[in-house]
């Protein structure tokens, strides 16, 4: 018999309407699971359990009554802890913000609640959601729950872990190069990150920074997409949002895989990958490839695409932290540090050629896109590693040159604007979590999240390539 915290969320927000779940019901079961669990992979980091309790008495109440229902009526969501929750402490991951118990709600926060979610609970992050692997001088390490030696990934480790151990039901991330992305493919869980101003971003240093987006994370497509409906909005405080014309639709349906054009490529022409993810990614292609109508192995022109990522990166870490770094950096992490001090280096001409190079990578992947309607790459450029290591070093025998360079499979796509899906595809060659990306055009965010319904059903019903679970 399924227990509550098994439920997806779509499948537990359907049994409250009915009546025949209650959020109580739901709430405490997954209390219990994170007493049981989260002691092994440290992915909840602060927690208030009278809360959870006394707002899902208050959900129960309205259903009982008849009252009308929201998105996200009596459901459990954990919060990243970049974003701030009233009276619940919210470190950022940093040492410096790690006594901070903020007196109001984030926007995206209150725009949760207001959909009817339960929020109780932070997920864990790296400092200031710098890196792929989440770990912090606050809380420490989130453990990958396929095995408790690997990284979760990051930024948005803590959400993917729990998600993965069923600790929570759905949960909130962001994603600049990779933050969503990575974490999901690590820990089999599915993340989506919009177009920019489809989920406002209103707390950014910087608001002309179309590259970090806030998204949403979930156990599968339609309970991530869920989140998603409860999160988008209009808010004039982030400039992409005053833009935004994007509607979602009510009900997500499935596309007919066999009239969508699709791109696949193992590298994006551009990153470093591992060979042994490089095979696995070309044999899950054999076996879904033939449900499209054309798929091809291609890819955009990404032309100077590190250089590019790195100055406008470091621009915007400098914007961000750099009076952090000049006050406080005794207290600051290694990766925190290492991106400030690369930003340092550029001048206003490395900027103004960065600029117009991302200009020129934009207009590449827009062209591409007038062939295709999806491209499809890896999530993730290695299986999950040691999480020892801050990041990932070396690949294939070849020395990094930068920490992020690890995670262009994701920053590469970022740079060009785009909507994208990672998906839980089965495991890798060392039975590990792999996941797939599929990319698509700002804008596209509903075709892209149809396609990956459509695409999830396919997976899940072929042993190769279905969603692993963990068995911790």
């Amino acid at each position: 018999m399924t227990k509550p915290f098994e439920l997806t969320a779509f499948q537990a927000r359907k049994l409250i309407g009915q009546k025949k779940l209650s959020s109580l019901e739901l709430v405490k079961s997954c209390l219990n699971r994170i007493k049981k669990i989260n002691h092994k992979i440290n992915a909840i980091v602060a927690l208030d359990e009278s809360i959870a309790i006394k707002h899902a008495n208050e959900a129960d109440k309205k259903t009982l009554k008849g009252e009308k229902l929201n998105l996200l009526h009596g459901i459990p969501v954990g919060i990243k802890d970049l974003n701030m929750v009233k009276d619940l402490r919210s470190t950022s991951g940093s040492l410096l913000d790690k006594d901070n118990i903020p007196k109001h709600d984030d926007e995206i926060v209150k725009k949760i609640r207001n959909e009817g979610g339960i929020i109780f609970c932070k997920t864990n992050t790296p400092e200031y959601g710098t890196g792929g692997n989440t770990t912090n001088k606050v809380y420490g390490t989130t453990k990958n729950p396929f095995d408790l030696k690997k990284s979760a990934a990051g930024s948005s480790g803590g959400s993917a872990a729990a998600l993965s151990c069923d600790m929570i039901t759905m949960a909130n991330g962001s994603d600049y190069g990779g933050s969503l992305r990575t974490p999901a493919s690590f820990c089999a869980v599915s993340g989506f990150r919009p177009s920019p101003g489809i989920v406002p971003a209103v707390n950014s240093s910087v608001s002309l920074n179309p590259f970090s987006v806030q998204g949403p994370m979930g156990k599968n497509v339609k309970d991530t997409f869920l989140l998603l409906q409860a999160q988008t909005d209009i808010n004039n405080n982030d400039p992409f949002s005053s833009l935004n014309s994007i509607s979602l639709p009510d009900n997500l349906l499935e596309t007919d895989l066999s009239s969508i054009k699709m791109a696949y490529s193992s590298d994006l022409g551009c990153c470093p990958v591992d060979k042994g993810i490089e095979k696995v990614f070309f044999k899950k292609m054999k076996v879904i490839k033939n449900n499209f109508k054309i798929a091809n192995n291609d890819h955009p022109d990404f032309l100077d695409i590190h250089n590019c990522f790195e100055v406008i990166r470091g621009f915007n870490y400098v914007s961000s932290h750099g009076e952090k770094y000049k006050n406080s950096k005794k207290l600051l992490g290694e990766n925190l540090i290492d991106n400030v001090e690369r930003g340092l280096l550029y001048n206003i001409k490395d900027l103004a050629w960065a600029h117009l190079e991302q200009t020129k990578i934009y207009k590449n992947f827009r062209k591409f896109f007038e062939d295709f309607d999806v491209l499809i790459c890896p999530s993730a450029s290695v299986s999950p590693y040691p999480h020892e290591k801050l990041f990932v070093d070396e690949i294939n025998g070849k020395k990094m040159p930068t920490y992020m360079r690890w995670l262009a499979l994701s920053y590469a796509p970022t740079m060009a604007l785009p909507c994208a899906w990672s998906l839980p595809c089965g495991l890798d060659h060392l039975n590990m979590p792999f996941g797939i990306q599929l990319i698509a055009p700002a804008g596209h965010d509903s075709k892209l999240s149809e396609i990956a319904l459509a695409l999830e059903n396919i997976l899940n019903a072929n042993e190769e390539t279905k969603r692993p679970l963990p068995k911790i």
